[in-house]
């Protein structure tokens, strides 16, 4: 058995203690927003918070998380399910193409701007590092993340060329 809050909820789930929180919340719990990717914590798009803290949900086992806050992408929503700062920037930046490594981007990109409200690119680029996107969206991102800090305007309604 593991004891945890996910998503603001506390919860006891039937689970080996070793098995990954990615398997835990996906296969256990039915929420498939945090995706596989790697499985072995290299690509991000298992990422999710703990106690904040962005994790690689794919080789962090539920025993690690017991007591603990787990927050997956379906939990960053507001109450009434607003998008976050984060999620409106990458809605009008137009961030995904497949959007399979999203969720991920979106959980490290959210722990980045908590702890540091207004980064520089060298701040995003370090923050970012370890989520990859295969698309290669990492313009879009940077931009949507600065947008999202207020450090840019969104994009406008042409969406002809990438800034």
């Amino acid at each position: 058995m593991a004891n945890f809050i996910l998503n603001g909820e506390s919860i006891t789930v039937d689970a080996d203690p070793a098995m990954p929180i990615l398997w835990v919340v996906r296969e256990k719990l039915g929420l498939s927003g945090t995706k596989f990717g790697c499985g072995i914590a290299q690509c991000g798009a298992c990422t999710v918070h703990l106690d904040g803290q962005p994790v690689r949900s794919c080789s962090t086992a539920v025993s690690q998380a017991e007591g603990r806050e787990v927050t997956t992408i379906e939990g960053i929503a507001g109450p009434e399910g607003e998008l976050t700062k984060v999620q409106q920037a990458w809605v009008s930046e137009q961030v995904p193409q497949c959007g399979y490594c999203q969720s991920g981007q979106i959980m490290s990109a959210t722990a980045l701007l908590r702890d540091n409200p207004s980064p520089s690119d060298a701040d995003i680029d370090a923050a970012m590092s370890g989520n990859i996107c295969r698309c290669g969206t990492y313009t879009r991102i940077r931009r949507a993340i600065k947008v999202a800090s207020g450090q840019v305007e969104p994009r406008s309604e042409d969406l002809g060329e990438e800034a």
